[in-house]
């Protein structure tokens, strides 16, 4: 399965593997938080929001529920106060990083 599910048929991106990837990591934010994730688990949603840089905290925070109701992110909250919780990266989402090193290569190469 690949580029090639489309050649010859009635299928529409969405029903490929394709589409089902970037169902789950497309859009502006979620690259990078992956991104920062991969780099610096596990990760506050302040230094999250400061890593990631220009996004609001209603963004950050939808593209955060996104990701875990996906299953590529585990949401840790400690009973304290001020309230303190982390993210990680899920096994699932573990496979996904030889893809992220392999777009950084493309763009170190392509800058």
């Amino acid at each position: 399965m690949g580029i090639t599910d489309l050649k010859g048929k009635d299928t529409v991106i969405q029903n490929t593997p394709f589409g089902y990837t970037m169902s789950v990591i497309g859009g502006k934010w979620k690259m990078a938080i992956l991104y920062v994730l991969a780099a610096r688990q596990p990760v506050r949603f302040n230094e999250m929001q400061r890593q990631v840089g220009a996004i609001t905290y209603k963004i950050l925070s939808a593209q955060l529920k996104e990701l875990e109701a996906d299953g590529l992110v585990t949401r840790k909250e400690y009973p304290q106060i001020p309230q303190k919780v982390e993210y990680s990266l899920t096994p699932k989402a573990q496979t996904l990083l030889p893809v992220l090193e392999q777009l950084c290569e493309w763009g170190a190469q392509n800058r």
